[in-house]
């Protein structure tokens, strides 16, 4: 029987902006020193676990790709490739803006003003279609971002995942993935 593999979302690590509560998006801040002691905690924690991981892949931002070579190094695996549809959702101008102390009105500006959430699952989706027809049956680990994973998570189990903490592992479940990739099918099917 040809088992489907497993796929675990992984975001990156801490960096300084993570720390000063501001909005990363798509801006390209580096990993800082808690953030890689953060991917070898992680990493060792795969390591022990019932999963054998095969691959790796990661969004092409450089917290993404470090925060995956850290792990590769402890699982002695190689990073495989990068997809840009892992990239974080962007906010724009936005992006260093300082959320903590913010609330209400304030925050939700800022943060409605980000690409549309739905906007975020549907590429979290296709990347994920993606690397499960690029490396079929495997056990895939995938380095991205907060908010690319809790929507896209979100969206694959039908109810709010909640927020996702650095280096925390989310396992996808290959059935919810299926069932989208079916809804996907029936929509294209149907369309005028």
């Amino acid at each position: 029987m040809n088992t489907p593999g497993h796929i675990a979302l992984i975001r990156h690590g801490q960096t300084d902006w993570n720390l000063e509560e501001r909005l990363q998006g798509a801006t390209d801040i580096p990993l800082n020193d808690a953030g890689r002691e953060q991917a070898r905690v992680a990493a060792g924690h795969l390591r022990s676990g019932a999963v054998r991981w095969d691959v790796l892949v990661s969004s092409p931002l450089g917290r993404a790709v470090e925060t995956a070579r850290i792990i590769g190094g402890v699982l002695g695996l190689e990073l495989t490739a990068t997809y840009d549809d892992l990239v974080e959702r962007g906010f724009g101008p936005y992006e260093g803006s300082r959320l903590a102390g913010l609330e209400g009105a304030a925050r939700e500006r800022i943060l409605d003003a980000g690409e549309p959430p739905e906007a975020v699952a549907r590429r979290g989706l296709a990347a994920l279609r993606r690397i499960r027809e690029d490396h079929p049956g495997r056990s895939v680990l995938v380095v991205a971002h907060g908010s690319l994973i809790r929507l896209t998570v979100s969206e694959l189990n039908g109810e709010a995942h909640p927020r996702v903490r650095n280096c925390e592992v989310v396992p996808v479940r290959a059935e919810a993935l299926e069932a989208a990739r079916r809804r996907d099918d029936v929509a294209e099917s149907t369309a005028p």
